[in-house]
């Protein structure tokens, strides 16, 4: 982890990706991260494959460098812990609908009346001021809504989810940002903000930011980038593979149709701008197409590699664990001690030319809610008795107890 965001505190009561991974990322750069979780933790620990010891692999590639306290939200001790750990927070984050929300006493009013400075980041499914507010949202929903899921019906296929959870991830970006740029604002100003990350809207920016194409300027015209939605663009069957090749400028359209045998094309007066060869774009993939049967992977990457025109081998999920690249910068190398531990997903970013350092494995549920509690000034017995009550739970038992 690094230490750019050292000093700060996060607050996340989040489950499943979108929450945890936007507070991980805060976590990565150096924030002191508590995750509430209620009893039972979150759903994703549960997710399978998980290790012998029974560590989720979705949860600890979402969580690391957090702590983990559990809270019985349902009671009102419990629900005074937790305003007492906002109180002295920077930042809460939570991806509760807002009705669920409000029922807790946990909306932004209420919060930032205790913690003026604080900056509130809802991460939820829908805008809170749209007639979808209270819809539930998860993944698939979102790609439905949109538009993500009706982007292969263009090339002939029908609707289709992409196989990740895209939206929480994209969500999650986009939330860090918002909080990450709030933080600046508040030590500049010492004023704390109310953030609202809605998934449509996310993924709706995302898909249209290319997609409005000329419905930015006409009102009757259809959205759609016609590069990006012709039914030839798609990775190109070689003789032994797949290989995606972007000729994109002139000089990658001329130099890859000189060496496929198709100097003609070239001649062609619309070849000659930028714009009409857009509008011939289709036939030029098409071109590709039918020539890339021809020669094997391994040939088409060498030629692509030394006419410089941008392309890559059609990598497969196991691909990857062995791809050269990823291999040369230990991407999967393990960063932290989770148990039973191989690989790990890590914070790609770099600072100042280095990866982060060792992590901190993802907390084992309610591991520090002792200590956590103890910062807030509550007294050890007071603490041991909450625990008895059930309004905290317990932290596991250390190995060997």
């Amino acid at each position: 982890m690094f230490d750019l965001l050292k000093g700060v505190r996060v607050v996340e009561l989040t489950t499943i990706v979108l929450g945890p991974m936007a507070g991980q990322i805060l976590a990565d750069f150096g924030a002191d991260v508590v995750k509430i979780e209620a009893p039972g933790g979150d759903l994703a620990r549960h997710v399978e494959p998980r290790s012998e010891a029974g560590e989720s692999s979705m949860f600890v590639n979402c969580n690391r460098n957090k702590q983990s306290i559990v809270i019985d939200l349902k009671t009102q001790e419990g629900r005074e812990v937790l305003k007492r750990l906002i109180s002295q927070a920077d930042v809460f984050l939570h991806n509760m609908r807002m009705k669920a929300v409000r029922k807790l006493g946990f909306d932004a009013a209420t919060l930032r009346a205790i913690n003026p400075g604080l900056i509130y980041c809802s991460a939820i499914g829908f805008g809170s001021d749209g007639p979808y507010a209270d819809r539930p949202a998860y993944d698939d929903v979102i790609q439905a809504a949109s538009g993500i899921a009706h982007l292969p019906t263009y090339t002939g296929a029908e609707p289709a989810y992409v196989p990740g959870v895209i939206a929480d991830k994209v969500a999650a970006l986009y939330a860090a940002n918002a909080i990450s740029a709030a933080l600046y604002n508040k030590a500049q100003t010492g004023q704390g903000v109310e953030i609202e990350v809605p998934m449509f809207e996310v993924m709706t920016s995302f898909v249209m930011t290319e997609h409005l194409a000329a419905a930015s300027f006409e009102q009757d015209a259809k959205p759609g980038y016609r590069r990006l939605l012709n039914r030839h663009r798609r990775p190109f069957k070689s003789s032994n593979g797949w290989v995606a090749v972007l000729p994109y400028t002139e000089a990658h359209w001329r130099s890859t149709l000189e060496e496929i045998g198709r100097a003609d094309v070239i001649d062609q007066e619309w070849f000659k701008s930028a714009s009409s060869r857009s509008s011939h774009v289709a036939e030029m993939y098409e071109i590709l197409a039918q020539v890339m049967p021809k020669r094997s992977t391994d040939d088409w990457i060498n030629t692509f590699e030394r006419l410089d025109v941008p392309h890559s081998r059609v990598s497969s999920l196991g691909d990857l664990l062995k791809d050269p690249h990823l291999q040369a910068v230990n991407f999967f190398g393990v960063t932290d001690d989770t148990t039973g531990r191989a690989r790990s997903v890590p914070q790609p970013v770099k600072v100042n030319g280095a990866h982060t350092t060792v992590d901190r494995a993802a907390p084992l549920l309610s591991e520090n809610s002792i200590s956590v509690l103890q910062e807030l000034g509550y007294e050890a017995t007071t603490v041991h008795d909450m625990i008895k009550r059930g309004v905290v739970q317990a932290p596991p038992p250390e190995e060997g107890e």
